[in-house]
Order: C-alpha cells, then sequence, then structure tokens
C-alpha cells in the first residue's frame, strides 16, 4: 500500500523542480514507488568540490530535495513540510558519472517525519547516509 497522500508523476515532480536549485544541480526524479522515492544527481562542474569529488553539500541537497518532497507528497490539502534537521554521513567518495539517491521514511507522524536517504555510485555503492527530519505544517486560521 502507497504511503503518498497526493497524486503525482514523475513529471510532475520534475516539472516542479523547474527554476530553483533542484534543476540547477541537475537532480531528476527517476522513481516514485509505493514507499519509496528516488533521483540522481550528475557529478560534474555543478556539484564538486575543488578536488573533483562530489561536493558533501551537494548530498545534502540531494537527500534534502528527496526528504522534502517526499515529505510533501504524504501531507494533503493545504499542509506543507518544513526541514527541521538534516544530517549526513559521507562514507565514499564519487568523482564521476552520477549518484543515485533513495528516500523511505523512518517515521510519519501528524506534526513530523523523520526521512532516510541513502545516496550510492554508479557502482551501487553507498557512498552518503542522510536523514532529515521535517515539521508538517497547517494552514493558519483567523
Amino acid at each position: 500500500m502507497a504511503i503518498w497522500k497526493r497524486e503525482a508523476t514523475l513529471e510532475l515532480l520534475n516539472q516542479r523542480s523547474v527554476g530553483c536549485m533542484v534543476e540547477h544541480l541537475g537532480i531528476r526524479f527517476t522513481a516514485l514507488n509505493d514507499d519509496s522515492i528516488e533521483a540522481v544527481m550528475p557529478v560534474d562542474q555543478r556539484t564538486t568540490q575543488p578536488f573533483g569529488l562530489l561536493h558533501g553539500g551537494a548530498s545534502v541537497v540531494l537527500a534534502e530535495t528527496l526528504g522534502s518532497m517526499a515529505g510533501y507528497l504524504c501531507t494533503a490539502g493545504e499542509q506543507w513540510v518544513v526541514g527541521l534537521e538534516v544530517n549526513a554521513n559521507h562514507l565514499r567518495a564519487a568523482n564521476h558519472g552520477e549518484v543515485r539517491g533513495v528516500c523511505r521514511p523512518l517515521h510519519l507522524g501528524g506534526s513530523h517525519q523523520v526521512w532516510q536517504i541513502e545516496i550510492f555510485d554508479q557502482k551501487n555503492r553507498l557512498c552518503c547516509t542522510s536523514r532529515l527530519t521535517t515539521a508538517v505544517m497547517q494552514p493558519r486560521v483567523g
């Protein structure tokens, strides 16, 4: 059974990413499964640090992009999510091609969510593990 409360397609997710950092870094959503969401990001001049390795900050952007979009898809109506905390452990360097992020929920509560995001290189080796906590925001009344 799917965890998503909103209707979405990969095309809609990628259209929503136009004109912001997500598009600038070349992040593309590639899979929307019943309980996970995936995206890829190139390892190129936009996402590497001066020594040619994937920048840790770019990995965090990919993780927060995935967790925030997943969080939004788990809300309904006029609800939305904002990030409260993100952390990342960088385990392996990537220096070419693209990386793939996979996001799954650890906790889906009414007021907050916790997402686990794992980032893999082209050989499917774990490069980064990240966790994002989001707050579920409600429309203000009055």
